[in-house]
């Protein structure tokens, strides 16, 4: 063992042993006295008087005095009283050569543990003071045990009064003997008021039964009550604590058995302890989050999910009874009108408007669903015979006509109704619905504003148009569909000014498609996207063709959906196709239509303005078919109005068309803008129109659209557009 080792260890005995304090004014004595205390492993400190030994106290810990009666300065019952008011409660042994009594019986009453006459016996003092310093170390733990109980006891009561949890005990009847100060704020009851009151005083009623399992619980451990929950009854709205608005909050209980000694078996049970936490909040989320997923959010009709979940109830309950029950499909007719023309404000009010109408058509026990959009699903219960269903769409068809007002401004819908019977037209919720579906895009077909029972010959018309739809997208992946252009020109320098980009589907089986029947169908089913992307790539390559040949000294017309312009991306991604290929975007113009106009009017405004910084014209086309306002030219970047072909074909026919073909001539020049008519077709027309102060017309008077071919050979013979005369050559454009 090294030597730094064996000094630590003396250290540690030395600091083990017990220190004793000799107060002694004689000398002689006090150093005997310590000599005998050192070989019997004491550490012992000798003073001469009493005040240097209260010093030495309070400076120094010592677990035993010795002291000695008759001092000069400060005598022994002095000392005596001064440590009583000490903390440290450090015992005493008197060591007096006093022969009285009373001066012993006097040390005793001031707090000595002992009084040992001189001379003393080595053996009874060395004897008394180690049973004074087990006394008094036994003390100390005794104390040490009794203030970390008071305190471990004070801090339960604090985090017992400062929890967030209801914490509660009961006796044996349920009678609470417990219940912290939570209840107050939580329920609104005094809780001295609870203090004896059976548990069922704050049950929410309905709940009873399910509480006296918790209340009542007399197991322990693992078997206890847990997390089960329960609704608490908050006091009446007179509560002095707090003003309610609720009449119960939802808790989750934890509970156990208590008994009278947990560590001794069969002892009797005494009560119940429990915690009950409030869970009102995830309550009502769980609810929101619930409806939510069942629920459609405009409406607060319930939602496909909930609709599927009902009719499957519905079918299993007619199955076993042999009863009859119908699905509806419903779509509203020009819905997307009032979308694209009033914005899809207006048209969430409608729907809103819509939704209640058709549930004061439905019977209580009905279902009522929004599918999306503006397809709606009804479920009609236990119909007695199957004109039920019919009565109801009547019903349905009549309520939906009559005018909706919406902000002041008259509305005008109808609606297409599909109806399917079980048993007659499916056994499942997949058949049912789907041929409810058909039913209503028969009645599309036909007209709309109606309603129709599903019939089995409708199949083959559904899957016409899903083959329509299958046969687009391959004609998009095959690139069946291309460009025609047909010119546009000044009757005053006779000269082409512009192309518009028509697209033309020339299907290799079915022949020619119109565009009025597959655009629709592309916007209706997203393949809008990639036909416009895969038309204006095709559109910019033959502009890249002419400006090679040294041609293009005109702009090129483009249509664009609504669709399209609210892509995030759809400036970036048209100007990549122009200047992906050099072009100048300025030999470009954007036709957009009028109901584009109220449509996420900031960030349409915002991407238009986008593309004129560019150079790119804004043509706005079919100029006052819609819902036309003069506001909106002021807004958008707009360079170019068209007159729609409607009022250019009246002028041979109708007189009221002039006036306002004169009307937007005006407005053009108003607003600054260059004004062209389409769809012009006749020398009268032309002739009209030039008059009223507009130059540039297109039509089949001109030339009808050409494929990219026959427009590079009259690009490049112009000449041929007009006759000496100046009257269009017609002729020799078809034959180019």
């Amino acid at each position: 063992m090294s030597q730094h080792t064996t000094s630590l260890s003396i250290v540690d005995k030395l600091m083990s042993r017990p220190n004793v304090l000799i107060v002694d004014d004689n000398e002689r004595l006090a150093q005997s006295l310590q000599q005998l205390l050192q070989m019997h492993g004491y550490n012992a400190e000798v003073c001469s008087s009493g005040k240097d030994a209260l010093q030495l106290v309070a400076d120094i810990k010592f677990d035993l005095m010795l002291l000695d009666l008759s001092m000069p300065d400060m005598n022994g019952f002095d000392v005596l009283t001064e440590l009583a008011t000490h903390p440290a409660h450090l015992p005493v042994i008197v060591i007096s050569g006093t022969k009285t009594l009373n001066a012993a019986i006097e040390a005793m009453r001031l707090g000595a543990y002992d009084f040992i006459r001189k001379p003393y016996q080595p053996e009874e003092l060395l004897h008394t003071i180690e049973n004074a310093i087990e006394k008094s170390r036994l003390e100390s733990q005794n104390r040490n045990i009794h203030a970390r109980l008071e305190e471990s006891e004070n801090l339960y009561r604090y985090l017992v009064n400062s929890s967030p949890d209801i914490i509660y005990t009961l006796d044996d009847n349920g009678c609470f003997t417990f219940i912290n100060h939570r209840v107050e704020t939580l329920l609104g009851y005094r809780r001295e008021s609870l203090i004896g009151k059976h548990y069922t005083e704050i049950i929410y009623s309905d709940d009873f039964d399910r509480a006296s399992y918790a209340f009542n619980e007399r197991r322990t451990g693992n078997r206890a009550t847990r997390n089960i929950e329960l609704r608490l009854k908050c006091k009446d709205k007179d509560s002095e604590l707090r003003h309610f608005e609720i009449n119960f909050i939802t808790v989750v209980l934890n509970a156990t058995g208590t008994y009278d000694n947990a560590l001794e078996l069969g002892t009797p049970f005494s009560g119940t302890y429990g915690v009950a936490r409030d869970i009102s909040d995830r309550k009502k989320v769980e609810e929101v989050i619930t409806r939510q997923a069942y629920h459609d959010t405009l409406t607060g009709l319930p939602n496909r999910a909930l609709f599927k979940d009902r009719l499957n109830v519905a079918l299993n309950h007619a199955k076993r009874n042999k009863q009859q029950l119908a699905i509806m499909f419903l779509d509203l007719d020009r819905f997307k009108w009032v979308n694209d023309t009033l914005g899809h404000f207006y048209g969430d009010e409608l729907l809103k408007h819509v939704a209640q109408r058709l549930s004061g058509c439905l019977r209580a026990q009905d279902t009522l669903a929004r599918m999306g959009g503006d397809e709606f699903t009804l479920l009609l219960h236990d119909l007695q015979n199957s004109d039920d269903a019919s009565h109801v769409a009547a019903k349905i068809v009549d309520e939906l006509k009559r005018p909706f007002l919406l902000d002041e401004r008259e509305i005008f819908i109808s609606s297409s109704i599909g109806i399917a019977l079980y048993p007659d037209h499916g056994d499942s919720i997949e058949t049912l619905v789907k041929s409810a579906d058909i039913a209503m895009y028969h009645v599309k077909w036909r007209g709309k504003n109606g309603y129709q029972y599903y019939e089995a010959s409708m199949n083959a018309m559904f899957h016409k148009k899903l083959s329509m739809e299958n046969e687009l997208r391959r004609a998009i992946e095959k690139k069946q569909i291309i460009l025609h252009y047909q010119p546009q020109v000044d009757v005053e320098t006779r000269q082409i000014i512009g192309l518009e980009a028509l697209a033309r589907w020339h299907h290799p089986e079915l022949g020619t498609i119109s565009p009025t029947e597959f655009i629709p169908l592309a916007e209706e089913t997203g393949l809008i996207f990639p036909l416009s992307d895969m038309l204006l790539g095709e559109a910019c390559q033959q502009m890249q063709s002419w400006d090679q040949e040294g041609l293009l000294s005109f702009r090129l017309a483009i249509n664009i959906s609504p669709q399209l312009v609210e892509e995030e991306n759809f400036v970036t991604k048209t100007l990549s196709h122009i200047e992906g290929l050099h072009l100048k975007p300025e030999f470009f113009e954007i036709e957009i239509t009028e109901n584009l106009l109220v449509r996420d009017l900031e960030n349409t405004i915002a991407k238009l303005k986008a593309l004129g910084k560019h150079g790119i014209k804004i043509a706005l086309d079919d100029f006052g078919t819609c819902y036309s306002s003069l506001s909106y030219l002021r807004q958008f970047p707009i360079h170019n109005i068209k007159i729609d072909k409607s009022f250019v074909g009246d002028i041979n026919t109708h007189n009221e068309s002039v006036p306002i073909i004169t009307a937007i001539s005006g407005i053009a020049k108003g607003f600054k803008l260059d004004l062209i008519a389409e769809g012009v077709e006749t020398l009268q027309q032309m002739k009209t129109l030039h008059r009223m102060g507009c130059n540039k017309m297109q039509g089949y008077l001109f030339s009808k659209p050409l494929p990219a071919q026959s427009i590079t050979k009259l690009l490049k013979h112009q000449t041929h557009l007009f006759q000496k005369n100046g009257e269009p050559s017609s002729t020799l454009l078809t034959q180019h």
